[in-house]
């Protein structure tokens, strides 16, 4: 989806929290601000890409691509079931045994990565690099600031293993 934030009667960063509230389909955002808080602001409303007017139409086509293939990774795998947590990224469901845990975007794919490669410890740019790619995000705090959110919704930081000096790995839950 491509949208406007210049929309003439609605806010278009509030349009763009309904749609990603509601479905995972990409959205493209553009908006005639060039300020980079206005880019933020549009990414962390749940814009998966932001265009700031003017643009080139190839640049437009080649960010739609881009957008598109990472979207596509995510409904070509399969769940995850490690102990008790199970991770659907065609639903983006995650469950911690019978309770749905609400993530938000970047945490559920924090968490998937994580549950992708459990007996694997990922440095904080590893994990910066691959959940954030080329959005913005300030620092390695943006992961531990996520990950203790996950620790907290998940209901044990046992999910989560700190590896000092190095990032962190998923773990198995509270009965490991």
């Amino acid at each position: 989806m491509l949208l406007d934030l210049g929309l003439p009667d609605l806010d278009g960063l509030e349009v763009c929290r309904e749609i990603r509230a509601k479905s995972n389909t990409p959205v493209i955002t553009f908006t005639s601000g060039g300020t980079e808080l206005d880019r933020v602001l549009s990414l962390q409303a749940g814009a998966d890409d932001c265009l700031v007017k003017p643009y080139g139409y190839r640049e437009l086509v080649a960010r739609m691509e881009a957008v598109m293939r990472r979207a596509m990774s995510w409904s070509t795998t399969s769940a995850i079931s490690r102990g008790s947590l199970y991770i659907d990224p065609c639903s983006r469901q995650v469950r911690v045994g019978e309770r749905v845990v609400e993530v938000t975007r970047k945490e559920f794919d924090l968490l998937y990565l994580l549950a992708s490669l459990p007996e694997t410890a990922m440095s904080r740019k590893d994990l910066m690099a691959k959940v954030w790619a080329d959005e913005w995000a300030s620092s390695s705090r943006t992961i531990d600031t996520h990950v203790s959110a996950l620790r907290g919704k998940l209901g044990d930081s046992d999910w989560i293993i700190t590896v000092r000096g190095v990032g962190y790995r998923l773990g198995g839950g509270p009965e490991s």
